[in-house]
């Protein structure tokens, strides 16, 4: 048996800096978001089989709250919030609540082409809101 490999590739993670009103679309599909200090409004794409976005906070958002906004109530899942998992089903928006979406929490988006599904995981209890 012989075993050949000299190539080991790395699939690495594109990361990119939040920190305005941003629109994304299926190009930024796979990304990672990092959010800053000032809350923003993120407006989802439409829903479209494999796209995803992964949001974490790089710092503690202080005075205004970030918002990821879907065009319709097409956002479904779970979400680890202290500790306790809470549903989330057919809502437009997410809140990730300043001074309670802490660094190290985040959030994740993933499409089949009809929904949004929102996993991740949040220290506190009042770190994120859905509506």
């Amino acid at each position: 048996m012989t075993y050949v490999s000299n190539d080991v590739t790395r699939i690495r993670e594109v990361i990119q800096a939040v920190s305005a009103d941003t629109t994304l679309t299926a190009a930024d599909s796979g990304k990672v978001f990092t959010l800053d200090a000032t809350g923003e409004a993120i407006t989802l794409p439409a829903v479209s089989d494999g796209v995803n976005f992964k949001f974490v906070s790089s710092v503690a958002a202080t005075g205004s709250s970030w918002t990821v906004a879907a065009t319709a109530a097409v956002i479904y899942g779970s979400i680890q919030l202290a500790g306790a998992v809470s549903a989330v089903a057919a809502k437009t928006t997410i809140t990730l609540v300043a001074d309670k979406f802490l660094p190290g929490d985040f959030i994740e988006l993933v499409s089949d082409g009809t929904n949004w599904y929102l996993s991740g995981s949040i220290v506190t209890a009042a770190g994120m809101t859905v509506a």
